[in-house]
């Protein structure tokens, strides 16, 4: 694998907009479990930076206390490596901030890759997927849904939606920190 793939990996967890168990587009709460989760993930496989990604000023303001605890001297002596985890997170109000924040810090518009955990014919594999990444010289932002996953329209907007995470059975419905971490590791460590 390629040092530089790391350097071109960014990663968003989607508050809205997402879909609810009947379809309909809303906007889910963040976790404090997702924020440290995900963050450990994304510092272990080398992603850039981490974006939680929400319009609610009151969900942003919640996130922002959780990582200015943790970046605090209390915080951070109490567990070093979690802060280390937590300084790729970043808060933004929308996918569109989300780009624009990636297009200022590499000056390329990043290659927007989408995840579900329902299956079409258009979906790309681990492995080609993996092949495009390293080939590529400009960023590649992973977007990942809460709820019941991406709107439609932003599956659409994005250049390539990966393959869903399979089983041994018909069951599919992964926490979203279990379909990071497994996601990370295929497109990072397979051969």
């Amino acid at each position: 694998m390629s040092s530089e793939f790391h350097k071109n990996l960014y990663l968003a967890l989607v508050h809205h907009p997402v879909r609810n168990k009947d379809g309909k587009v809303v906007t889910t709460a963040i976790t404090n479990l997702d924020i440290h989760d995900i963050a450990r993930s994304c510092k272990t496989f080398g992603v850039q930076n981490y974006f939680l990604v929400t319009p609610l000023e009151s969900q942003m303001m919640l996130a922002n206390r959780v990582l200015d605890y943790w970046s605090t001297v209390t915080g951070s002596r109490l567990v070093p490596d979690r802060k280390a985890a937590l300084e790729l997170v970043r808060v933004k109000e929308s996918i569109e901030s989300t780009i624009e924040f990636i297009v200022k810090k590499t000056g390329q518009q990043p290659i927007l890759i989408a995840t579900s955990a329902q299956g079409t014919e258009e979906t790309t594999g681990y492995r080609e997927m993996r092949k495009i990444l390293q080939s590529s010289e400009r960023p590649c932002l992973l977007l990942f849904g809460t709820g019941y996953g991406l709107i439609d329209e932003i599956i659409h907007q994005a250049d390539y939606l990966l393959d869903p995470i399979y089983g041994v059975e018909d069951f599919n419905h992964l926490s979203v920190r279990a379909a990071v971490s497994i996601i990370l590791d295929r497109l990072i460590n397979q051969e």
